[in-house]
């Protein structure tokens, strides 16, 4: 029981800090290139076709699942630099890989595949980070650390777009060195930008990353991590059995939660686009700014439950998160009785009655669009192929635009309490692998959620797919309320602090 020194402390949040730039950065490496996946494929690959797209898109999460465990196993037992430096390495040369996809005269998307996929192994080092910063907090710092660590991974996620639209300026042409066979444009310089970020990363890690753990209350502890302490860092702190019981719940709940947030930015474009008339440019113009909108919300959230967390405590919240998740898709459900306009495209004679104009959203100023007399012009409305747009009612955009509203403050809430609550449970124990196994539940979810949706949204329709997300998230809610009482601290669990 040693007390912190001021020098143990400020060396301590050095390195959490150096934590939440891994995971920021680790974030970026996923959105940045998100938005231009889709033209650079079809630049380097004209035989891929939109469902080669979707396994793109889902080999970084498999990359991520994969890894998470692997690299939370070796942070258990050697110095956490290693596999921070070797998880940042892997990004490195998988952005570097990513740039020359164009270079090779056949099967170009299988290696872009490679190359995301490799992106989202090296991103399992977030299993690392968060088992860092677990053992690097004690019991009081912990919500606030991990809610740091969340924001840093939501402003990941928003400013990659953002610096994707400024690499845009470049042009789809840029700049050729051909004696190494490299092309600088709008597709390539951004996996350089962030294979950039991921040298200084290392280079930071080395120079100011360092191991350190304190218990519960905070006292200065042995890490297990540390080079050259072998196995005698665990001190009496660390008897008695982790509640397993308590772990598989949270492992659970978490899927749950990151399911229905997939579920919520998959549907996003094509509801918007079968409700409202979208184009496919309107689809993703107005939908990345009510995105980018619920991503400043949930930076937001983050901030303040930190400071609501030490009133009410993590369950309560995680248990209103979850109900606000749930009128969140609720209010997503058909209501009304106008129907969705319909595709003019596909249809082949005039036995079937178009809606009223008046369908349209005005908030927009869309146009109807008329029967084309040829195939120029974009087909807008809900496609007839889709059996259920002729008798599903619309869903208006006042409900889309509140369902944002509240999804993106229930998501955050939800994601924090979650790993909060599964540091305060495992408690000294090494917490790599079962952090690895956290973050590989969230990666499970991001491949699933949006097959999922994709499937039952096309053929049944959206009262269908937010009705069963909607019993998905009461079954949460009821394990939430059976495990309750089991969801506490190590340390409250055998008596060595009051709850």
């Amino acid at each position: 029981d040693v007390v912190e020194t001021q020098e143990h402390y400020k060396s301590r949040w050095r390195s959490i800090w150096i934590m939440y730039l891994t995971m920021f950065l680790s974030s970026v490496g996923f959105s940045i290139v998100i938005m231009s996946v889709w033209p650079y494929l079809q630049k380097i690959d004209p035989t891929a076709d939109a469902s080669f797209l979707g396994w793109i898109i889902a080999s970084y999460s498999i990359g991520q699942m994969v890894a998470s465990p692997l690299f939370g196993f070796w942070s258990n037992y050697r110095p956490r630099r290693e596999p921070l430096v070797v998880s940042t390495a892997i990004s490195v040369a998988a952005n570097c890989l990513y740039a020359y996809v164009h270079v090779p005269h056949s099967h170009n998307k299988y290696y872009m595949l490679t190359a995301r996929a490799l992106v989202g192994f090296g991103a399992g080092n977030v299993a690392v980070v968060r088992s860092y910063i677990a053992g690097a907090t004690s019991l009081t710092e912990r919500t606030s650390a991990m809610a740091n660590t969340s924001a840093c991974q939501a402003v990941g996620f928003i400013l990659g777009p953002v610096f994707q639209t400024c690499f845009t300026l470049i042009g789809e042409e840029g700049i050729t060195w051909k004696f190494i066979r490299l092309q600088l444009n709008m597709y390539t310089a951004p996996v350089f930008f962030g294979a950039l970020l991921g040298v200084i990363n290392i280079i930071l890690i080395f120079a100011i990353f360092r191991e350190h753990r304190v218990d519960d209350m905070g006292r200065q502890c042995k890490s297990i991590n540390s080079e050259g302490e072998g196995s005698g860092g665990v001190d009496q702190d660390a008897e008695g059995n982790v509640d397993h019981v308590a772990v598989v719940a949270i492992n659970f709940l978490f899927f749950v939660i990151l399911f229905v947030f997939a579920v919520f930015e998959t549907i996003a474009t094509p509801l918007t686009m079968d409700m409202y008339s979208w184009t496919r440019k309107q689809a993703v113009f107005y939908n990345g700014i009510i995105l980018s909108v619920v991503g400043i919300e949930s930076v937001i959230v983050f901030m303040a439950v930190k400071a609501l967390s030490k009133k009410t405590g993590e369950r309560a919240i995680l248990h209103g998160g979850l109900l606000i998740v749930l009128v969140g898709f609720f209010i997503l459900l058909p209501w009304g009785k106008k129907l969705p306009n319909i595709q003019w495209q596909e249809i082949r004679n005039n036995s079937i009655p178009r809606t009223s104009i008046d369908t349209l959203v005005p908030f927009w100023s869309l146009e109807a669009m008329e029967p084309p007399s040829n195939h120029t012009v974009e087909p807008v409305g809900c496609p007839i192929t889709q059996s259920w747009c002729l008798n599903t009612p619309m869903i208006y955009l006042a409900q889309y635009i509140s369902s944002d509203i509240l999804i993106g403050l229930g998501y955050p809430v939800c994601n924090v309490m979650s790993y909060t609550l599964y540091s305060k449970i495992l408690g000294p124990k090494p917490q790599g692998v079962y952090m690895g196994w956290l973050t590989a539940s969230g990666s499970g979810a991001r491949i699933l959620g949006p097959v999922f949706v994709s499937q039952i949204y096309t053929h049944l329709g959206p009262r269908w797919a937010f009705s069963l997300i909607c019993g998905v998230v009461v079954v949460s809610l009821l394990l939430l309320e059976i495990v309750y009482k089991r969801l506490i601290a190590f340390s409250v669990r055998y008596g060595r602090l009051q709850e």
